[in-house]
């Protein structure tokens, strides 16, 4: 009888172990997921933050560029874009498709925007502008905080999805609906840089 208590008290023990263990593997990828999720929503801060940034510059351009109403509608469309692909992403940032189409809007944004740049340097009392010499500052600040944000968003992701392949938390990671997360890579070289803009 003694020998049948041993041997279901060390089961029961093995059962416990096991399961603590378990616990410990499905904790462990839920903080991670946890963790790039919320690296992801520093990026959409200064995403959004770049956004509303984006109509003062239009605004305070307007007066001076007034034959150039192609460039300025097409840096609001961009942004626009941009802005509605990132609320997309924010939504579910393991999605590699939203990631993907927010790299791409991102993309054209700062290419339009590179655009614009270049074209308010042909007036040169547009660049004496306060406002304007301010709010490229500013945008030229998020840029560098969107450029950390999206650093910190990779390193999360990357310790989530080498988590999840490991031995043994693979074998749990497909049990538990963990899937493989997509980092958010700017593929286009103009982009991965903060534009660059001087209004001296």
């Amino acid at each position: 009888m003694t020998n049948i208590l041993t041997i279901v008290g060390i089961l029961v023990v093995f059962i416990i172990l096991m399961t603590l263990w378990l616990m410990g593997i499905y904790n462990r990828l839920v903080t991670l997921r946890n963790r790039f999720k919320n690296a992801f929503a520093q990026i959409d801060v200064q995403l959004n933050r770049r956004y509303d940034l984006i109509p003062n510059l239009v605004e305070t351009a307007k007066g001076y560029l007034k034959h150039e109403r192609e460039t300025l509608e097409a840096v609001i469309q961009a942004r626009n874009q941009a802005a509605q692909a990132a609320s997309t992403a924010a939504s579910d940032p393991s999605s590699p498709g939203a990631l993907q189409a927010l790299a791409g809007a991102e993309t054209a944004l700062t290419g339009t925007l590179g655009r614009f740049f270049a074209l308010s340097e042909s007036y040169p009392d547009l660049k004496a502008n306060s406002n304007m010499m301010q709010l490229n500052e500013e945008l030229t600040s998020t840029e560098n905080k969107v450029s950390f944000a999206r650093q910190a968003f990779n390193d999360a992701v990357t310790s989530y999805n080498t988590q999840r392949e490991v031995f043994p938390s693979n074998v749990f990671a497909g049990m538990f609906g963990f899937k493989e997360a997509e980092l958010f890579e700017v593929k286009d070289e103009a982009v991965k840089e903060a534009p660059k803009v001087s209004f001296d």
